[in-house]
C-alpha cells in the first residue's frame, strides 16, 4: 500500500472511522449519470465510503420496547447529520490539506427524486443522489444480506455511511469475498407483517447476492422499530432498528460471523412484536 493511502487511513482511525472503504471509480461503471459520482465530480478517482457504527446499546431500548428516541438520536439523526459528518468532513480536509480536491457526500436515498432543472442537455437534473448504500459494496466492505441492508463483517448491518468523492490516488479496497450473510432467513420470519416475500438475485460491480423481495408499502407501516425516511417522503424507511434487522443482529452475532463481538447476547428475552393490527406479542426465542 502507497505512503498517502497508509496515512490517510491511519488519520481516519484517530478520527474514530469504524469503516473506511476505497473504491475506484471503474467500480461504477455501470451506474447511469444521474447517480454516478462523476455527474458530481467530474474528475472522480476513488470513492471514499466512511462508516461509524451503531452502538449495539443504542438498540437496547428498541429491543425492550421501552425506549424508542435513544436510536433516534444515536442510531439515526445525530450519528448520520452530526457524529458521521464531522468524521466525513476531517477526512476530506485532510485530503485537501494535501491539495487534492475532495466532496463530502451525505447519505440521502437514490429514490428521491430530482429536484431542480438541468443546466444542460448533457448533464442530469440536479439533485444527483450516489447510492452510499451500493457505493459501501463497491468499496469491498460490506454486501446486501438477504434482509436488504448494508452488513459488515464487523458490525453486520449496524453502521451508517457518507462518502469522499475525491481525485486523490488512493489505493482500492479488494472486493468482500468472504459472505457476511448466511441466509438464515431470521430477518423474514421474525417480521410480523410478512414484508419480506420471495427472492431475487441482486448484482453490484461484479459481487452477486441474493435478497429478499421487499413489500415498501408494509414497511411503512412497520410499528416495530422502522422509522419513515427522514430526507423525502418517496425515500425508503430506516429499517436499521426494526424487528427484522435487530433479529439480522441477533442471529450474526450468536452463529459468530462478525469481527466485533461483545461478550454477552444481543436477544436476552422474547422480542415483542406489534401486528398489521397493533396487537402485541411475543416471537419465541431463536
Amino acid at each position: 500500500m502507497d505512503q498517502l493511502t497508509c496515512e490517510f487511513l491511519g488519520f481516519a482511525k484517530e478520527k474514530r472511522a469504524d469503516v473506511v472503504g476505497i473504491a475506484p471509480i471503474e467500480r461504477f461503471a455501470d451506474v447511469p449519470p444521474d447517480h454516478h459520482p462523476a455527474s458530481v465530480f467530474p474528475e472522480t478517482r476513488t470513492v471514499v465510503v466512511v462508516g461509524k457504527r451503531i452502538t449495539r446499546g443504542t438498540l437496547r431500548g428498541l429491543e425492550e420496547g421501552t425506549q424508542f428516541d435513544l436510536y433516534g438520536q444515536f442510531g439515526f439523526s445525530w450519528l448520520k447529520d452530526r457524529a458521521l459528518a464531522i468524521t466525513t468532513i476531517a477526512l476530506a480536509t485532510w485530503l485537501e490539506d494535501r491539495r487534492w480536491e475532495s466532496c463530502p457526500i451525505q447519505d440521502l436515498d437514490p429514490a428521491i427524486p430530482p429536484s431542480g432543472v438541468a443546466v444542460q442537455p448533457s448533464r442530469p437534473a440536479p439533485n444527483v443522489m450516489i447510492d452510499v448504500r451500493q457505493a459501501a459494496v463497491r468499496a469491498g466492505i460490506a454486501e446486501i444480506g438477504y434482509c436488504g441492508e448494508v452488513l459488515t463483517p464487523w458490525f453486520g448491518p449496524r453502521q451508517r455511511f457518507q462518502l469522499i468523492l475525491t481525485d486523490a490516488p488512493l489505493a482500492p479496497t479488494p472486493m468482500l469475498e468472504e459472505p457476511v450473510c448466511d441466509q438464515c432467513r431470521a430477518c423474514a420470519r421474525s417480521c410480523p407483517l410478512g414484508a419480506l416475500r420471495g427472492e431475487r438475485t441482486l448484482t453490484i460491480a461484479g459481487k452477486t447476492m441474493t435478497v429478499a423481495d421487499i413489500d415498501w408499502s408494509a414497511c411503512r407501516r412497520c410499528q416495530n422499530g422502522a422509522r419513515p425516511n427522514g430526507d423525502h417522503p418517496a425515500g425508503k424507511p430506516d429499517r436499521l432498528g426494526a424487528l427484522c434487522v435487530r433479529s439480522c443482529v441477533h442471529h450474526l452475532e450468536e452463529a459468530g460471523r462478525l469481527k466485533k463481538g461483545l461478550s454477552t447476547p444481543f436477544r436476552k428475552r422474547p422480542a415483542w412484536a406489534r401486528d398489521s393490527d397493533g396487537a402485541i406479542r411475543l416471537q419465541e426465542m431463536s
